[in-house]
């Protein structure tokens, strides 16, 4: 491509224009008009700073950026075809884009300098050998973005593993806190009917949501996060939502539907107070609305109560004629989670065999007899039998 078509290629892209609004693609708009008016310090700025915002983007050619902007893209082709539904005129469209982008990419550096050159005046041209280069590579095509967004989705659902749901929008998690197997402690069971499920969505079964409950420490949040460490889990998405930004998740599975991925909305720490406004939003999202979950979402809670809602005595003594189906009402929400798993306390021989080996991790020297009467004592005074008692007993020692 001819450095003087560089500007009316761009302006016919269609398919991927929401490019053109990036600032790499701003300033490359800026660089190609200097060029044409002969502005040659204004080329020169333009020309250094088009590479700062490559590498500041981490890549380290035009090429390399915009296969990065073009796979991550939400445009209207990438859309289309991770949901299987392109419609011909729109593919023939992306077709042209991706090859006037190929020739953006394959000009050299030499030739932007070249073009400088002869825009600066002749007392300004030794700057020119000072100029950086990036490498000339044009290393995708047609065929391979499509397959990849296809398989593999598009945008940040495709780019992330885990996000946040945090005020109507999905914040990425750069590098989310993934527990491996090594670190997990006990409750092999436990972890084997999630996974379970969890492989099943992947096949794209319509599956169970999950609610994980019981003891605090026992590693029912760390069971679902491990969930993304393991093989066969690639096309796998971890949204977490706290309770009190449960209002827009509705519309956020509505708009997961169709997705080539699947995910898990992860509810941590699960419960109710009594009048609970969000109560009736999640009882909607599990099952009984209008709409049917999708069917590569699931939903899966921990709790640290069985039934999520807090119950008083009053409410069991009361004098209100349908005490009995109030109460059934208030605990029905556990019942939509078609798989509840209990994660209970170990027993005193399990809890004092996982001191033994953590204690071992550590290197730890003490007898087991003496490790043994320690290790009651921190569990008498902690009040508690779990993995994470066992943890932070030996931390101590």
């Amino acid at each position: 491509m001819e450095l003087s078509h560089v500007s009316i290629k761009l302006s016919t892209l269609s398919a991927y224009r929401d490019l053109l609004d990036r600032p790499v693609m701003v300033t490359l708009s800026q660089l190609t008009q200097a060029l044409q008016e002969k502005d040659g310090l204004t080329a020169v700025n333009a020309y250094c700073q088009l590479f700062s915002q490559l590498h500041q983007e981490g890549c380290s050619s035009l090429g390399e950026w915009l296969y990065q902007a073009m796979r991550w893209s939400e445009g209207p082709y990438p859309t289309a075809v991770a949901r299987g539904d392109c419609p011909p005129h729109l593919e023939r469209a992306a077709q042209e884009d991706i090859s006037t982008l190929q020739q953006l990419a394959d000009i050299p550096c030499d030739t932007w300098v070249m073009s400088i050159h002869f825009a600066l005046s002749p007392q300004t041209n030794q700057i020119l050998p000072s100029l950086p280069r990036w490498p000339q590579e044009a290393s995708f095509d047609f065929a391979d973005l499509s397959r990849a967004y296809r398989q593999e989705g598009i945008g940040l659902l495709a780019r992330y593993k885990a996000f946040v749901w945090e005020d109507g929008s999905l914040i990425p998690v750069a590098n989310p806190d993934c527990p491996t197997g090594e670190q997990l402690l006990g409750y092999d069971r436990h972890r084997d009917q999630v996974v379970q499920n969890t492989r099943a969505l992947l096949a794209g079964k319509y599956v169970n949501n999950v609610l994980l409950y019981g003891e605090s420490g026992t590693g029912k949040s760390a069971t679902v996060k491990h969930l993304l460490t393991l093989p066969g889990m690639e096309p796998l998405r971890l949204i977490e939502a706290d309770k009190e930004n449960l209002s827009g998740l509705p519309a956020l599975i509505r708009s997961l539907e169709g997705h080539p991925l699947k995910f898990i909305i992860f509810i941590d720490d699960l419960t109710f107070d009594r009048d609970d406004p969000t109560y009736s939003v999640l009882k909607t999202i599990l099952e009984g609305g209008v709409e049917r979950r999708p069917q590569n979402v699931a939903v899966y809670a921990t709790s640290n109560r069985r039934h999520l809602v807090r119950q008083t005595i009053s409410e069991r003594a009361g004098d209100e004629m349908d005490r009995n189906e109030t109460i059934r009402e208030k605990t029905s929400l556990a019942d939509r989670f078609g798989i509840r798993i209990l994660y209970e306390g170990l027993r005193r021989d399990e809890y004092l065999a996982l001191v033994d080996q953590l204690a071992a991790q550590q290197g730890c020297t003490l007898p087991p007899e003496q490790l043994h009467q320690q290790a009651i004592a921190w569990e008498r005074h902690h009040g508690s039998t779990t993995p994470r008692t066992a943890l932070q007993f030996v931390l101590s020692l």
